[in-house]
């Protein structure tokens, strides 16, 4: 019977999972990126770990800046503090254990606001195709109150999206007055 193995990349033993060792070494030795090349190898292969780093979209935060369109290619201290901080992070990476079930424990959610701040969606709109079509998303999105609504391909002005915003529009106001 096998004792312990690496499967995809994470080593799996009695202990629990945790990152593999030959993979620690190489991040190790990691020198910084010096083109978007780079930072998104950097993160691709952190990302990969993520599961082993908290607040990890925090920490990389500088890093995907410079993957923006048009933004300036600079490794400020920001970026160099958040490549040394990921790589610390990386290589001092803890064992993920199961939870044992007969002791009290927290359950932590790592949705980063900068990604959730937006909220969930009144309506999808979306012109017949099949991208919102499949039946977990349509059961995802009733479970959320989120409306699938299609429009015809041939004439999408007309769809009642002025009406929707004006509706929109009238409630804001309406609520503004009612608070002044």
């Amino acid at each position: 019977m096998v004792r312990e193995g690496i499967v995809l990349g994470h080593k799996i033993s009695k202990d629990g999972l945790e990152v593999d060792k030959a993979k620690i070494d190489t991040i190790s030795k990691l020198p910084p990126p010096t083109n978007i090349k780079g930072v998104r190898s950097f993160l691709g292969h952190a990302g990969f770990y993520r599961r082993f780093i908290k607040d990890f979209s925090k920490i990389t935060r500088p890093l995907t800046k410079l993957l923006e369109k048009d933004a300036p290619i600079i490794f400020y201290e920001k970026c160099i503090s958040a490549f040394e901080t990921l790589k610390h992070h990386l290589t001092n990476a803890p064992i993920m254990v199961p939870p044992d079930w007969d002791q009290p424990f927290e359950i932590m959610c790592d949705a980063s606001d900068y990604v959730c701040r937006y909220g969930c969606p009144k309506a999808i709109i979306s012109d017949r195709g099949t991208h919102f079509s499949n039946y977990l998303l349509e059961k995802t999105l009733k479970r959320y109150g989120v409306h699938h609504r299609f429009s015809t391909a041939y004439h999408p002005q007309a769809n009642g999206q002025a009406e929707n915003t004006n509706q929109a529009l009238k409630r804001i106001l309406e609520k503004t007055v009612d608070n002044c």
